[in-house]
């Protein structure tokens, strides 16, 4: 099995990926932390040095890498299934999870993290909104084509793995 959770920046696929794969005993991967391991700087020097484009093209790599493992889940990074062809390739490659959340929730959470993201600097809270709203808005399109979608704010481990499992039997995917 091959799960792959998707959504917004802050919406906590991180930390739902971890507890999904504690749950059901499977190895968890989260594509930004083998991105800065992999490319030893973080994602916000690498936005800042070599841009967004050559970003995409290399996290665009670490997916084609990655899906070569199974008994895997995957946290991906909020953009990933955004750009080239990557929701095509989560779609033919696993089951997706979309982590639903609105764009209050997400400002909310932006206003209480320490980690700053590359392409939330330096704008005011006026600014902060519209962008969460029309960027939210763009990468919905992508989003939404996930096999299951849960409400982000606060969510149940334990009724995700339960829609997946009854998901991945129904289509006969476990």
């Amino acid at each position: 099995m091959r799960v792959f959770i998707i959504g917004f920046m802050y919406s906590g696929k991180s930390t739902v990926g971890k507890k999904l794969a504690n749950t059901m005993n499977l190895k968890h991967i989260d594509t930004d932390i083998v991105f800065e391991t992999k490319y030893n700087i973080t994602i916000a020097n690498f936005f800042e040095k070599y841009g967004e484009n050559l970003f995409r093209e290399l996290e665009h790599k670490i997916l084609v890498e990655i899906i070569e493992q199974d008994n895997i889940i995957i946290s991906t990074g909020g953009g990933l299934p955004c750009f080239l062809n990557n929701i095509e390739i989560i779609k033919e490659n696993g089951i997706s999870i979309y982590l639903n959340m609105s764009p209050i929730s997400i400002i909310h959470r932006i206003n209480n993290s320490k980690k700053k993201r590359p392409l939330l600097q330096n704008k005011s809270p006026e600014e902060l909104e519209n962008y969460i709203k029309t960027v939210l808005k763009e990468r919905e399109l992508y989003y939404n084509q996930a096999n299951l979608k849960i409400k982000g704010e606060d969510p149940n481990i334990k009724e995700i793995h339960t829609e997946l499992i009854s998901y991945a039997v129904k289509k006969n995917l476990s």
